[in-house]
C-alpha cells in the first residue's frame, strides 16, 4: 500500500504541471461550467417560476418553436466559426515564435491563460447551444420553450463578439518580441525572489559522511526538491541529504541524486524520491535558471543567418543585464535547518559567475562580430560595473572593447 501511494504521489508531481497548464485544461473547466449552467437554466424555464415570469413578462415569450430554433442554431454556427478563425490565428502565432525565436517560449504562449479561457467560453457556448436546441419541443403554447435560456444564450453571444473582438488584439500584441521578453522576464524575477531569500554569501557546507545514495526514480530534468516535506522527512527520521546536482540537470533514470548520512529503510527511501522533482519539460516556476536560458536562447534564434536581428537580441540582452543585477545580492539558500536549528539539508546551486558565463557567453560567440551587439554589450558592463565590483566582467569588458575595436 505504502508503495502504491508513493507511485501515486510521484505521478501527481511528474503531471500536475503539465495538466494545469494543458491547452486543454481550462476549456474543459469552463465547459463543464456553462453545461452546469445551461441544465439550471432550463430547469428554471420550465420550473413553475419560469412559466409564471414568462407569462407576466410579454417579451420573454417565444411562440414559435422553429423560431428558437433558428436563433439557437445561428448562434452556434456563428460561435464555431469564431472559434475556428481564432484558434487558427493561434496556430500561426505559434509557427511564428517557434521559427523566429525558439521552441522554448511556446510554453509561454500555449500555457496563457486568457486565450485558454477564450476557447473555454466559445466551446462552453456552443454545448450551451446544443444542449439547448435538444428540449425544444412544437407544442401549442409557448410558454413551455425555453425562451429564458434562449435570451441567456443570446447575451452569452454577444460577450463572445466583444471577447473576440480583443482576443483579435491580445493575439498581435502577444507575438511581439518584446511582450514575450518580458514575460518571461517577470516570470524568472519572481522564481528568482522566491528561491533566492539570502542578501549575504551563503555558509560553507559541513563535511559529513555521506553514506547511502538516493537514486532518481525516473529519467528527466531535475528542477529541485519539496523542501517542506524533505526537511519534515528528514527531521522525522534524523538524517541529513545532500544534493548532488544543481537545478536544471537531466538525470537519469537509478542515477544517484540525494545522498544521505545514515542508512535507512526501503521505505523512507521511498518517501525520499517524492520529495524529487524531476519533469520532462523544464519550468521557470521550478528552475529560474531556466529563465536565464530561454532569453540566452531567444538572443542566439535572433543573431542567426536566418533571422539576422539584433535587435531582438539587444532586447534579450537588457533582459538578463537586469535579472542578472537582481541575482548578484542574492543568493539561494544552500543550507536548510529544522526548528532545533539542525542542518538538514544541503543542496548546492550555481554562483553568480557561472550564471553569468552561460547566459552571455553563447550570445558572445554569435554576435560578436555585430557591432549593434558589441555596443550593447559595453553599455550594459558598464553600467552593471557601476554598480557591482566583478573582475570576471571587467575581464569581458576588454575582450568586448578590444573586438571592436579590430572591427
Amino acid at each position: 500500500m505504502s508503495k502504491l501511494f508513493s507511485k501515486i504521489k510521484i505521478w501527481i508531481r511528474h503531471n500536475y504541471y503539465k495538466i494545469v497548464n494543458s491547452i486543454a485544461f481550462y476549456p474543459a473547466f469552463i465547459s463543464l461550467t456553462f453545461l452546469i449552467v445551461s441544465i439550471i437554466a432550463i430547469r428554471f424555464d420550465f420550473s413553475e417560476m419560469g412559466k409564471s415570469l414568462k407569462s407576466n413578462v410579454e417579451w420573454l415569450n417565444l411562440q414559435d418553436a422553429d423560431t428558437a430554433r433558428n436563433i439557437i442554431g445561428v448562434i452556434a454556427a456563428g460561435i464555431l466559426s469564431l472559434t475556428v478563425f481564432s484558434f487558427s490565428m493561434v496556430m500561426i502565432v505559434l509557427n511564428q515564435a517557434a521559427s523566429k525565436m525558439s521552441n522554448r517560449v511556446l510554453n509561454k504562449l500555449i500555457g496563457n491563460s486568457f486565450q485558454q479561457v477564450v476557447l473555454g467560453v466559445y466551446i462552453g457556448t456552443i454545448m450551451f447551444a446544443l444542449f439547448l436546441h435538444t428540449t425544444i419541443r412544437d407544442i401549442d403554447s409557448g410558454i413551455h420553450i425555453p425562451a429564458i435560456s434562449t435570451y441567456l444564450l443570446i447575451i452569452l453571444a454577444v460577450i463572445d463578439i466583444f471577447i473576440f473582438i480583443y482576443f483579435i488584439h491580445f493575439i498581435t500584441q502577444s507575438v511581439k518580441y518584446e511582450v514575450i521578453i518580458h514575460r518571461i522576464l517577470n516570470d524568472t524575477e519572481k522564481s528568482m525572489k522566491n528561491k533566492c531569500t539570502l542578501k549575504s554569501l551563503p555558509q560553507p557546507i559541513d563535511d559529513i559522511n555521506f553514506q547511502n545514495d538516493i537514486v532518481a526514480p525516473v529519467a528527466g530534468v531535475y528542477e529541485g526538491i519539496d523542501t517542506k516535506n524533505l526537511l519534515q522527512l528528514c527531521k522525522s527520521n534524523d538524517i541529513t541529504v545532500k544534493v548532488k546536482y544543481e537545478p536544471g540537470v537531466y538525470v537519469l533514470k537509478n542515477t544517484p541524486v540525494l545522498e544521505v548520512d545514515k542508512p535507512i529503510s526501503e521505505d523512507v527511501v521511498k518517501k525520499l524520491q517524492t520529495t524529487l522533482i524531476i519533469n520532462q519539460d523544464e519550468t521557470i516556476e521550478n528552475n529560474y535558471l531556466y529563465g536565464f536560458r530561454q532569453l540566452s536562447e531567444v538572443a542566439i534564434k535572433a543573431l542567426s543567418p536566418g533571422i539576422n536581428d539584433p535587435g531582438t537580441a539587444c532586447l534579450a540582452l537588457r533582459a538578463l543585464f537586469y535579472l542578472l543585477d537582481c541575482r548578484i545580492n542574492s543568493f539561494p539558500e544552500n543550507i536548510i535547518k529544522d526548528d532545533n536549528n539542525i542542518s538538514r539539508i544541503y543542496s548546492i546551486s550555481p554562483n553568480f559567475e557561472a550564471i553569468a558565463k552561460t547566459a552571455i557567453l553563447p550570445i558572445w560567440d554569435y554576435g560578436k562580430n555585430d557591432r549593434i551587439i558589441q555596443n550593447e554589450l559595453s553599455q550594459l558592463i558598464n553600467q552593471f560595473l557601476v554598480l557591482h565590483r566583478n573582475n570576471w566582467l571587467n575581464q569581458f569588458l576588454n575582450e568586448v572593447e578590444k573586438t571592436s575595436n579590430n572591427n
